[in-house]
């Protein structure tokens, strides 16, 4: 529910009255005494989502821009005609729905000033870089809550939709300056650490595993910027506070960054590709996502004559951050295909060497069970194969196994279409 304060021009009064009642709704007016352009204020309970309806049917009985009106949320109103009101547009339209005015000023709200957002976002990316080479998940979840990266997002996607170009502007400078400290906070931090021993010494950061799931995005990454794009723009439309919501935008954003900046601290190109192209195709889907979201709820421009304008903005802006991840996705299909595989050819190689324990225990007179197989595959950031198979298997005591080791590493050399070192591990079992 919203209290809805407006001041009535000078000669507008009954045409405003009018269109109140006309449109049901319950309203006081005050005189205006202090001798300017204005004759009333007028204030009036409106149900959250008639906010934007009923302001444009004002407008279009004289309320001009130069009037001041004024929006606050209202606990509790108590009125027989706000409640057939608010029955009236709960049929109508969404009943979290937010005005379009409402939508700016709360997307400017989320644009920090300018020293809070540089501030915030270099101690979060200091904290995920702390994290990320700690391999600790808890003080990497602690950057996301103080990343101040939701405003920005959701102020270029406001400002696109309501042809709010300052707005746009914005929110666009502030996501690209912000992920771009960010990265050289990390790398600058990581650099530091690296060289004053502040760890372990580590020849490979990859082998953190922190940072190695963020070197390989597959197409899951995705799903995860996307929906956090829609959650942001969701809980904004709808007037609910953003604070979870901007955690998930982070965890989309600030991780990736800080290992971008990791990757050129240890001079590692992969890292810093792999986790480079997450990162972009992060920030683009949660833009993207929230553009389309923005429109197809409906907001528009307050003047029909700047809708064509936005429309196509929108649409371009659309057209060319969707090209720009289908583009980067060619990388995320590539890593997703090596994981399929990398999969495929695990559970091939472990069917290898149950096929070859079950024939070997057809040629003997006692039988050997298959206790376990693992697959040990190439130390690199992307696209690893299988090098080793180590296999354990159950023998009765006092029996002895020839020939199987020679008979599965023949087998799975064949299936893998490479070499591999199997090392087949004895362990005496008794049965009962």
């Amino acid at each position: 529910m919203r209290l809805v304060q407006v001041t009535i021009p000078s000669g507008k009064r009954q045409t405003i009255l009018d269109t109140l009642d006309d449109e049901d709704v319950d309203y006081v007016v005050a005189d205006e005494t202090s001798g300017r352009e204005y004759a009333a204020v007028a204030y009036f309970p409106l149900p959250t989502n008639a906010v934007e309806p009923i302001l444009d049917s004002l407008r279009e009985a004289g309320l001009g821009d130069d009037a001041i009106t004024v929006v606050v949320e209202a606990n509790t109103v108590i009125s027989r005609r706000f409640e057939q009101l608010q029955e009236r547009y709960a049929e109508e339209r969404d009943e979290d729905r937010i005005a379009r005015e409402e939508l700016t000023a709360a997307a400017e709200g989320l644009a920090p000033s300018l020293q809070t957002y540089v501030i915030m976002t270099i101690v979060s990316a200091l904290i995920a870089t702390a994290g990320l080479l700690l391999d600790s998940p808890a003080v990497v979840v602690g950057s996301m809550v103080i990343a101040p990266l939701v405003g920005p997002a959701m102020a270029a996607s406001v400002g696109t939709v309501v042809n709010d170009q300052e707005l746009f502007s914005r929110g666009v400078r502030l996501q690209v300056g912000g992920l771009v400290l960010a990265v050289i906070t990390a790398a600058l931090f990581a650099i530091f650490v690296r060289y004053t021993n502040l760890i372990a010494p580590l020849a490979d950061v990859t082998t953190v595993p922190e940072i190695r799931e963020r070197v390989a995005p597959d197409f899951l990454s995705l799903v995860v910027a996307v929906g956090a794009g829609v959650a942001g723009v969701v809980s904004l439309t709808s007037g609910v506070s953003t604070a979870l919501v901007g955690v998930m935008i982070a965890v989309a954003l600030i991780p990736p960054a800080a290992t971008v900046g990791i990757g050129l601290a240890w001079g590692a190109p992969l890292v810093t590709l792999g986790s480079g192209v997450l990162l972009l195709v992060n920030v683009l889907s949660i833009n993207l996502a929230a553009l389309v979201v923005l429109w197809y709820t409906g907001y528009r421009p307050e003047h029909w004559f700047s809708q064509g304008a936005a429309r196509n903005a929108t649409l371009k802006r659309i057209a060319t951050l969707a090209v720009a991840i289908v583009v980067l996705s060619a990388f995320l299909g590539a890593v997703t295909y090596d994981s399929y595989s990398r999969a495929t050819t695990t559970g091939e190689l472990q069917d290898d060497a149950s096929h070859e324990v079950q024939a070997f225990n057809e040629t003997v007179d006692f039988r050997v069970t298959l206790l376990d197989v693992q697959v040990e595959h190439t130390n690199t950031a992307l696209f690893q194969r299988p090098e080793r198979l180590v296999v354990t298997i159950g023998v009765p005591p006092g029996e002895s196994v020839a020939g199987l080791r020679q008979a599965i590493d023949e087998r799975v050399d064949e299936t893998a279409g490479r070499d591999i070192n199997t090392e087949v591990r004895y362990i005496a079992t008794e049965t009962e």
